[in-house]
């Protein structure tokens, strides 16, 4: 059974699909997760502590998805392949993915603002989220840390560098097809899966 938060954030990401952020009600959020307004604000403190979880959530899934793809079966080359599909697809189903990765916010999305101040929330999980979502560029390196953890096993001590840049590479191209879809009807993966065989990831 999900936590009174859980229930909050699956009823505020609900609202999105249908409203935009500015249009979705705090009250109305409370409703539909099955709980008083007061236990929203005890948890997220704000609307806009409570975007700011939205938001920390949505990374957290992708990366999630991240570790699962790399420990796909297959080798290094189909690994990093299915980081990249998952990156496609998570850009392309989930705006607040797409959003992170890209840098492109729209209206319809919450953005919340920075915190003048330290993270105050007595809640750990609200502490973090207030702490603010990494940058485009924060992600990317995330998923390359946990790429080069993933598949630089044995490898001499040049190579995790090497590796590095493959990873931004790949999730480069993969960001290519998430923004702009191309006219065949394919998607990153196999192009990462022919380049991988070329570059230092075997």
């Amino acid at each position: 059974m999900p936590t009174a938060r859980e229930a909050l954030l699956d009823a505020a990401l609900s609202a999105l699909t249908t409203l935009p952020w500015p249009a979705v009600r705090m009250v109305d959020v409370a409703s539909a997760a099955g709980v008083s307004r007061q236990t929203l604000y005890n948890e997220f403190g704000s609307k806009d502590g409570l975007a700011r979880a939205l938001v920390r959530c949505a990374a957290d899934g992708y990366l999630a998805g991240v570790e699962r793809a790399l420990g796909s079966p297959g080798g290094a080359g189909d690994r990093l392949a299915a980081t990249a599909a998952w990156t496609v697809r998570s850009a392309r189903t989930n705006a607040l993915v797409g959003a992170l990765l890209t840098g492109c916010w729209g209206d319809r999305l919450p953005r919340p603002a920075s915190l003048s101040a330290p993270p105050a929330s007595s809640v750990p999980a609200q502490r973090r989220a207030d702490a603010g979502p990494p940058t485009p560029a924060e992600l990317l390196g995330q998923v390359c840390d946990r790429v080069v953890a993933a598949l630089d096993e044995g490898r001499p001590p040049q190579d995790p560098a090497e590796l590095a840049v493959t990873c931004e590479v790949a999730m480069r191209l993969a960001l290519s097809y998430a923004v702009a879809a191309s006219a065949v009807p394919t998607d990153a993966a196999p192009l990462v899966r022919e380049a991988a065989e070329r570059w230092p990831v075997r």
